[in-house]
């Protein structure tokens, strides 16, 4: 459950990011000040201006009071540039620190983590809730410097002008306090939901984006048009329901305001006060002129309340657990001996454990292929070497020393990792097969790659050659062909330790035959994992393992395992109709 802030712990939490810049903050308020007291002064002129200056006909101190306000004017765009850009710069610079917080946080996120969020949510945090948290904190930052200190120096103008009147304030104080608190207590709860339509919004989006060819074939456009329209329009609803609360207040303060005017009207009317022309417009116009911060202040509360539903979001994800990372051993050279010792893992939302009392070795160089039906626990295996998960029974050793002893960034070095669904990433085949390591390799060495890949069979093909630009996520190539550009970049690190997880099961038979005959070639001088849905494939390992309900139930090569007439031999003969 999500910590809730209130405005002062939102500012508390935000000041670590503003203070690197705090000079620049010092020069925005004091740009908000001078821009309010510039504001003031040329209100208080009023006064002098009339009664000294055009009633007496004192044409010199015209001519000064021209000249203060031409300079005022200047004072004012000067000081009004200067904060606006002083507060664009902080603001850009506090909302990049945060999303590269935020990125690199995610990058150090566990997997379980990631298999619990929506991307949509992620990606409305990193975008909409940070923008959100910056302009609420900017707006708030005006409201409370420039705004608060306007208002002040109206009320001390008002007072210059003629006391009397300006205690009709005293009136309009209380009444405003009770606006803004019914604004901000209805502003919250839906500023908290729009927060999670933007999820939604992103998410419908994403899936529709990388599921368009499920969704033209299965017809489901009318489906997906329902579903997100549905979500657009109650995002709109929420829009709209927070410019009504937010603006609420408009009418009501001026409601307000134009009382306190009616009332200094009737005061001067009924001759209850003796008031020069002069004392009266610089109160009149003060008390017209105080309707804006008076409107604004109310919005205060509704800048904060944003700020610190965003500082929710934010901070609830920056205090998300990283991955441990606690070993100090860098794992160098090592030959590639794999031990599990008595493994148990259950899943945090399974009800029973995907493995159970796993004990296995396997030696350097050797092939181990594992086999079983869908959930037996294959993945897992394979998933707990990289340590993608953390085991909290048993152990996991490399080269007799406990994974979790060892850096996972010189662990994982040692592992290449080919999967079913292969991610590539927007830009050209040599990007891919030497991605995580630019600027390590040599073009010789990403071709050579290729080519032990069965990569270049196709690559010389394309007009660009390796050069060639593959789209998002390689939408531009075939499965086979995505396979053998993921077996490249395993290749090119030359890792000690391989894993396999049926990288051949979604390919026809050509583009089977060529991975195959890449897979081949990889697996020398390494100690290999395979996880095999076709049994052909594997035939040739040194071992294999058929998992049932995440235990080992059957164990030895091909031959034995035929010659046991057990699980492995009956699934044999159901993929080869023997």
């Amino acid at each position: 459950m999500s910590k809730k802030y209130n405005s002062l712990t939102a500012l508390i939490k935000l000041w670590p990011f503003v203070k690197p810049y705090k000079k620049a903050l010092f020069v925005a308020i004091l740009g908000l000040l001078l821009n309010a007291i510039t504001d003031s002064t040329l209100i208080s002129l009023t006064k002098p201006l009339l009664d000294n200056g055009l009633m007496d006909k004192n044409y010199g101190l015209l001519i000064t009071i021209a000249i203060a306000i031409i300079g005022l004017i200047a004072l004012r765009g000067l000081s009004n540039y200067g904060s606006t850009y002083c507060l664009s710069w902080l603001s850009g610079k506090v909302i990049t620190k945060f999303r590269q917080m935020i990125f690199n946080h995610l990058m150090k996120s566990p997997v379980s983590y990631h298999e619990k969020q929506s991307i949509g949510d992620l990606v409305s945090i990193i975008t909409f809730n940070t923008q959100m948290l910056s302009k609420a904190s900017s707006d708030a930052l005006i409201i409370l410097v420039r705004e608060i200190t306007y208002a002040v120096g109206l009320c001390i103008v008002m007072f210059y002008g003629n006391w009397k009147l300006a205690l009709v304030l005293i009136i309009l104080v209380p009444l405003i306090i009770l606006v803004a608190q019914f604004i901000a207590k209805r502003f919250r709860e839906t500023l908290t939901s729009m927060q999670k339509g933007m999820g939604e919004i992103t998410a419908a989006a994403d899936e529709m984006l990388k599921g368009h060819k499920e969704v033209l074939v299965f017809n489901a456009k009318e489906y997906e048009r329902s579903n997100f329209n549905e979500i657009t329009d109650t995002f709109r609803r929420g829009l709209l329901k927070i410019e009504f609360v937010s603006r609420l207040s408009t009418p009501i303060i001026q409601l307000i305001a134009t009382c306190g005017l009616g009332l200094i009207l009737y005061l001067v009317a009924s001759q209850s006060l003796d008031i020069t022309p002069g004392s009266f417009t610089v109160v009149f116009s003060a008390m017209v002129a105080v309707m804006r911060p008076l409107r604004e202040l109310t919005s205060l509360h509704v800048e904060l309340q944003k700020g610190a539903v965003a500082c929710e979001s934010l901070f609830e994800l920056l205090d998300s657990p990283l991955e441990e990372d606690s070993g100090t051993i860098v794992a160098n050279h090592i030959r590639g001996d794999i031990e599990f010792k008595n493994v148990t893992y259950q899943y945090p939302t399974a009800h029973s454990p995907a493995l159970n009392n796993i004990n296995l070795k396997i030696n350097a160089g050797q092939t181990l292929a594992l086999v079983g039906r869908s959930g037996a626990g294959k993945s897992t295996i394979a998933s707990l070497i990289p340590r993608f998960y953390d085991l909290e029974q048993g152990e996991i050793c490399l080269d007799s020393i406990n994974v979790k002893d060892y850096t996972l960034k010189s662990l994982r070095n040692q592992i290449g990792y080919v999967s079913q669904q292969v991610h590539l990433f927007n830009g050209t085949i040599a990007d891919n097969i030497v991605y995580g390591e630019k600027g390590q390799h040599s073009l010789e060495e990403i071709i050579n790659a290729a080519k032990l890949a069965n990569a270049m069979e196709f690559i010389d093909k394309l007009e660009h050659g390796i050069d060639t630009e593959i789209g998002d996520n390689g939408i531009l190539l075939s499965g086979g062909q995505r396979q053998r550009i993921a077996i490249a970049r395993v290749l090119l690190r030359n890792n000690p330790i391989l894993i396999l997880d049926e990288a051949t099961s979604a390919l026809d038979n050509e583009s089977e035959k060529l991975v195959q005959e890449a897979i081949e070639r990889l697996q020398k001088g390494r100690t290999s994992i395979i996880i095999a849905h076709r049994l052909s494939t594997i035939e040739k390992a040194d071992r294999i393992l058929v998992i049932d309900s995440g235990r080992i139930v059957e164990d030895g090569n091909h031959q034995s395992l035929i010659e046991q007439n057990g699980i492995y031999a009956l699934m044999h003969k159901m993929q080869f109709n023997s």
